[in-house]
């Protein structure tokens, strides 16, 4: 009889890697929710939109800090660890899981198109989808060569942004003109995104359309597949390691929080204070200055996971903890609701708040968004296994209908608190 593969179960996953995709998806939102309620340029430059205060400077700054980048480094850390407890757990049951993996990443760049084209520009799943295949061949390498080949990748991608940031001023003006008003547009382009996204849903197609094929014809391949490919052999690096399963001593994650904090911080203030200092010109500051933040989002990524960890293994907020891990479990659906939430609040066919809401304001919806997912996602875990795109997706991975509610309740289906693997 050949062997079966099913889903991995609650009893047989690591809440730590559960918890720390919970804040993960919070975090992201710090920085995606700029990019819904404002053009994406201001995401990127703070002068985008004109002198609008030092509060909102102080803001963006912030958030360029803490947030930008950290939490994609985290998520396609996670994302890489998953492959390689996907394939463990296959190994386990003599099942070879090439074909469900690569079943996997084609459904999700089928939910990624989706959301891409029909809900929000700013989709990510189309490019883990790529990733995803690309990296699985190679997830059986010894750590430290999948983190030397991780780091490679990565400055492949940091390569190509300088070498960017020294051609492109000297290439055709349609390419200059191109790229400077991506980084800083002119008063009818942003009157021209502004009227397109409050609009009808009709209405922000044509935009968000071109959004998403400039980034999945040329972005991706630029930009996105050397980050994100490099972050998740990192990733399959660490879950070997086991550092992202919160099996090594407190006093690491202590030391990891410290380091990764002391050293990123200075370094990513040091980049802005250096795209200040240029006057935010348009390719020093993306492609040179941001390089600060390309290589130091990693250092402060694992300053929150050792941050993250190291509270966990203390039994800190413990409630808080389990609605976390719940954020965690539910990732794909949280991620998918609220890109509905935030476009209703700001599209057209919503409420219609788009570039009416200060970068202040923004932080107030991001934390209403949090307050939501942190209430639903144990709320709904309490009657069903998966979240319901989760359910989904593992019902096509598994070429099966999944089980879906819950039999019964009971205190053993809620994430138990532990340092190790549940």
């Amino acid at each position: 009889m050949s062997a079966i593969a099913t889903p991995i179960g609650h009893q047989d996953r690591y809440e730590a890697i559960d918890l720390l995709r919970g804040i993960a998806v919070l975090g992201i939102l710090v920085m995606n929710i700029q990019a819904f309620a404002m053009p994406m340029a201001a995401y990127f430059n703070p002068t985008a939109l004109g002198d609008r205060g030092p509060i909102d400077f102080y803001v963006w700054a912030l958030s360029h800090l803490f947030f930008d980048q950290k939490f994609m480094t985290i998520f396609s850390w996670l994302f890489g660890a998953g492959i390689v407890l996907m394939t463990a757990r296959a190994a386990e049951r003599g099942v070879k899981p090439a074909a469900f993996h690569y079943r996997r990443m084609l459904a999700l760049l089928v939910f990624g198109l989706i959301h891409a084209y029909l809900i929000w520009d700013g989709d990510i799943l189309v490019l883990y989808a790529i990733c995803g295949a690309l990296v699985y061949p190679v997830r059986k390498l010894r750590p430290l060569v999948l983190m030397g080949l991780g780091l490679l990748m990565l400055a492949i991608g940091s390569s190509l942004m300088i070498a960017g940031g020294f051609y492109l001023p000297k290439g055709s003006p349609e390419a200059i003109k191109e790229f400077q008003a991506f980084w800083a547009p002119t008063a009818e382009e942003l009157q021209r995104e502004t009227l397109a996204f409050q609009g009808g849903w009709l209405t922000q197609m044509p935009v968000r359309v071109a959004n998403s094929m400039d980034f999945h014809l040329s972005v991706i391949w630029l930009w996105g597949l050397w980050r994100a490919a490099g972050n998740m052999l990192i990733g399959m690096a660490l879950v070997k390691w086991r550092v992202v399963t919160a099996e090594l001593q407190q006093n690491f994650y202590r030391d990891l929080a410290v380091i990764g904090f002391g050293f990123g911080l200075p370094l990513i203030a040091g980049g802005v204070a250096s795209m200040s200092a240029h006057d935010w010109e348009t390719f020093y500051s993306f492609f040179i200055a941001g390089q600060f933040n390309y290589w130091a989002s990693l250092l402060v990524a694992s300053g929150w996971v050792g941050f993250t960890i190291s509270l966990w293994h203390v039994g800190f907020a413990t409630g808080l903890s389990a609605r976390l891990i719940a954020v965690g479990r539910t990732a794909f659906s949280c991620y998918i609701l609220t890109s509905l939430i935030c476009t209703f609040i700001f599209y057209g066919h919503g409420l219609g708040f788009y570039m009416h809401v200060s970068r202040p304001g923004q932080l107030g919806v991001t934390l209403g968004v949090w307050i939501t997912l942190l209430i639903v996602a144990p709320l709904w875990l309490e009657r069903f296994r998966f979240g319901p795109l989760e359910w989904l997706w593992r019902t096509l991975t598994y070429g099966e209908r999944q089980p879906f509610r819950r039999a019964r309740h009971s205190a053993s289906d809620w994430p138990q608190i532990s340092t190790g693997a549940s």
